[in-house]
């Protein structure tokens, strides 16, 4: 029997971009949209591509990730944010997987990033940027942890080779908008250190700064970018820092 996929989408004041990534989802059996705090078009968009539309205001990514997965119904689901498109080539391969295998139940598909429209291969990683993720896989067998930036996710089953085809990930676009990500990200980050209540150490993320910086120039090869794979290095090592810094402050002014 073949296998069924439901295409999930979490959408925030996506209106510019959502349809670019629904029509390209086109292969799934279903399209489950969750809106999130959306005060534009994007509900108005979305009805014109699936009647599976959930509307909330989730305060952690875990929780909205995970209601998302709750309200599929197909055997296999792909996970995908609005500036993420998936090409005919992908698609195919999708199918393919879900329907040729009988022993894997997550596939890992590799990402490239966009700054405007240039490809940045290199440098991803670290909490700052994605070179692949495990969007790809059997209801059930995935679950998000419950923060509100970079959740944890676990596992369970047998992961597959991973896709050949890339997703298209067009991140930001421009260097202030990669700023913004760090500002925001590191913002959503400390309120989860904060309220995890883990003692963190000045001085170990210092060093982190050194550490993840030279992990994304050297090993994940930044370097072959030029001045932006340093930069988005540079941000990779001091996102950890920054977050520290800003839930030390913020504690400091809650007591």
């Amino acid at each position: 029997m073949k296998n069924t996929i439901s295409g999930l989408i979490t959408v925030h004041n996506e209106e510019k971009i959502l349809s670019s990534c629904l029509d390209k989802l086109n292969f799934c059996d279903e399209i489950v949209i969750i809106l999130d705090k959306c005060t534009d078009r994007s509900k108005e968009i979305a009805s014109k591509y699936s009647n599976k539309i959930y509307e909330g205001s989730w305060e952690y990514e875990g929780d909205r990730r995970n209601f998302g997965i709750e309200k599929c119904e197909s055997s296999w689901i792909i996970e995908i944010d609005t500036d993420e498109h998936i090409s005919n080539d992908l698609a195919k391969e999708i199918l393919e997987k879900i329907n040729q295998n009988k022993n894997y139940n997550n596939f890992h598909i590799k990402i490239n990033n966009y700054i405007g429209n240039k490809l940045v291969k290199y440098g991803w990683g670290g909490s700052f940027g994605r070179g692949g993720v495990t969007c790809l896989f059997k209801k059930g067998t995935k679950k998000w942890g419950r923060q509100r930036v970079h959740p944890e996710v676990t596992f369970i089953g047998k992961f597959g080779p991973n896709l050949s085809n890339p997703i298209e990930h067009y991140f930001v676009k421009n260097i202030s908008d990669l700023i913004s990500k760090l500002d925001s990200w590191s913002y959503l980050k400390s309120l989860d250190i904060i309220e995890s209540n883990k003692k963190e150490k000045l001085g170990r993320n210092i060093r982190r700064v050194f550490s993840r910086f030279l992990k994304n120039y050297i090993k994940r090869q930044g370097y072959k970018e030029g001045r932006i794979g340093f930069l988005i290095s540079l941000f990779a090592g001091l996102f950890p820092l920054i977050s520290y810094l800003r839930a030390e402050i913020k504690k400091q002014n809650i007591n």
